[in-house]
């Protein structure tokens, strides 16, 4: 099982490709800060913020491999995702449909959430201080990812994939006696 998120950062990326690949390079370079002092700041041995945090998860004879893409949603979108399948029984594939909220600033109390968020949750956090912005049923900020299951105890293999995003999950025809 392979767990890939191809991510350029912007658009192109650098707009460089090795010669002989075909491909642009990333440009994740780009989140250093040239300010003294910054934790951030380029110098050596460092590696700049990102996100692409393809994963895996694994318990018993099963084993999950999963990407959500999403900026700086990604992390959260992942443990919603863990949270999903571990502590409500989901499948992969009601873990990918289910609704997400994101905080997009490290600061304040903003909170953005899809509109299949229960209201009374979404008032109840409003009461304790929380700024929420409701978007769509399936919004785009909430990232957009892919799953593959394989129950090693039984053979079979599951696929999900986000409405966020697009693909889909193929599945593999039976083996023929």
């Amino acid at each position: 099982m392979v767990s890939l998120i191809q991510s350029n950062f912007e658009g192109f990326g650098s707009r460089l490709s090795a010669p002989g690949t075909g491909f642009a390079l990333q440009d994740r370079g780009a989140l250093f800060n040239l300010e003294a002092g910054s934790p951030d700041v380029l110098a050596g041995h460092k590696r700049p913020l990102h996100t692409i945090i393809p994963a895996m998860m694994t318990h018993g004879q099963t084993r999950i491999a999963f990407g959500i893409m999403g900026g700086f949603n990604q992390a959260q979108a992942h443990a919603q995702f863990v949270s999903n399948v571990v502590d409500f029984g989901m499948n992969i594939q009601a873990a990918l449909e289910a609704a997400r909220f994101t905080k997009q600033t490290f600061a304040g109390c903003d909170v953005e959430m899809e509109d299949r968020i229960a209201a009374d949750v979404r008032a109840a956090l409003t009461a304790r201080g929380q700024e929420i912005k409701v978007v769509g049923d399936y919004s785009a900020a909430m990232g957009g990812g892919q799953a593959t299951e394989r129950n090693f105890a039984t053979g079979v293999n599951f696929g999900g994939s986000d409405p966020r995003k697009d693909g889909e999950a193929v599945p593999e025809p039976l083996p023929r006696e």
